[in-house]
């Protein structure tokens, strides 16, 4: 123990700087932890997002966005629901089997949605991330077989999708187009990007 008195105005004043500096830190602090937050652009980008289609007529396709990604919502008419029976046999994963992304078990069906004709896909091949081209209309057309039922091409490398996005055999594109979760709120609004099992 020392026998240095203690100068109590030094002690005073270590005391008030040190709780200035503290209270100053705190504040710098604040916006360093607050940057670390995810904003709300990021936040709105994983969302849910919520479609009104009441206004959507067969054959009729609108694109919205989620989680930064082009998702098409398509009203099939009673033609192009029949095509894909004779596209079965075409595509090469008819019942979405394989793994690459989660298909959800209500779209492991040959129409890949819940119901037959509305069709919710992510508007992305999966080559390379390119946006396939509507190709609707059945017959010859450049780039597409004689035989084409109405579908799909990539401009890219020439992949092609019938209308429930299934990839055709012997294509650069490895699997069909991806079908996100979503859910009928009611018979006209979709919500993508949840569903029943992600709600739970």
């Amino acid at each position: 123990m020392s026998d240095t008195p203690v100068d109590a105005s030094k002690r005073t004043w270590l005391i008030a700087s040190g709780c200035a500096g503290a209270v100053g830190a705190g504040f710098v602090a604040v916006p360093f932890v607050s940057s670390l937050q995810p904003s709300e652009k990021a936040k709105a980008a994983g969302a849910a997002v919520e479609v009104d289609i009441s206004a959507l007529k067969p054959g009729e396709k609108v694109t919205v966005e989620w989680r930064g990604k082009p998702v098409w919502i398509m009203k099939r008419t009673p033609e192009q629901l029949a095509s894909l029976k004779k596209t079965d046999s075409q595509v090469a994963d008819p019942n979405s089997d394989r793994t690459t992304y989660p298909t959800p078990d209500y779209a492991k069906n040959e129409f890949r949605s819940r119901k037959p004709d509305v069709w919710v896909g992510v508007g992305i091949c999966s080559h390379l991330g390119c946006s396939p081209s509507d190709k609707l209309q059945p017959g010859p057309q450049p780039s597409l077989p004689d035989d084409w039922q109405g579908g799909f091409l990539c401009p890219c490398h020439g992949s092609t999708f019938d209308v429930a996005g299934r990839v055709f055999k012997n294509k650069p594109a490895p699997d069909n187009l991806e079908v996100p979760p979503h859910m009928y709120l009611s018979d006209n609004r979709l919500l993508i990007g949840e569903d029943e099992k992600s709600k739970a």
